[in-house]
C-alpha cells in the first residue's frame, strides 16, 4: 500500500486547478456559439410551424366557395344588459 505524499498532493491539486481554468475558458469560448445554434434552431422551427399553420388555414379558406350574411343581427340592435329594476324614490321631509 501505498501513503500519500505531499508532492502528490501539489501535482493533484495543480491539475485539479489547471483542469478547472481551461474548461472555463473552453466554456467562455463555446458557450455563446452552441447558444446561438440552439436559438437559430428554435427559430426556424417555429417559423416551420407558423408556416405549416398559415398554409393549413389558407387551404381550408379557400375550400369554402359559399358566403353566409348572418342579417337578423344586423336588424335588431342589441339591448343591454338588465341589471336590475328601476325604482322611482322621493326625498321625505
Amino acid at each position: 500500500m501505498q501513503t500519500a505524499s505531499f508532492t502528490g498532493f501539489i501535482y493533484a491539486l495543480f491539475y485539479m486547478i489547471a483542469f478547472y481554468y481551461i474548461f472555463r475558458f473552453l466554456v467562455k469560448l463555446f458557450l455563446p456559439l452552441i447558444v446561438k445554434k440552439v436559438v437559430e434552431k428554435a427559430g426556424e422551427n417555429m417559423q416551420k410551424q407558423q408556416q405549416h399553420a398559415q398554409d393549413n388555414t389558407w387551404k381550408k379558406t379557400q375550400s369554402k366557395d359559399e358566403v353566409i350574411y348572418n342579417t337578423a343581427n344586423t336588424k335588431n340592435p342589441r339591448e343591454t344588459k338588465k341589471v336590475g329594476d328601476y325604482v322611482d324614490y322621493e326625498e321625505i321631509d
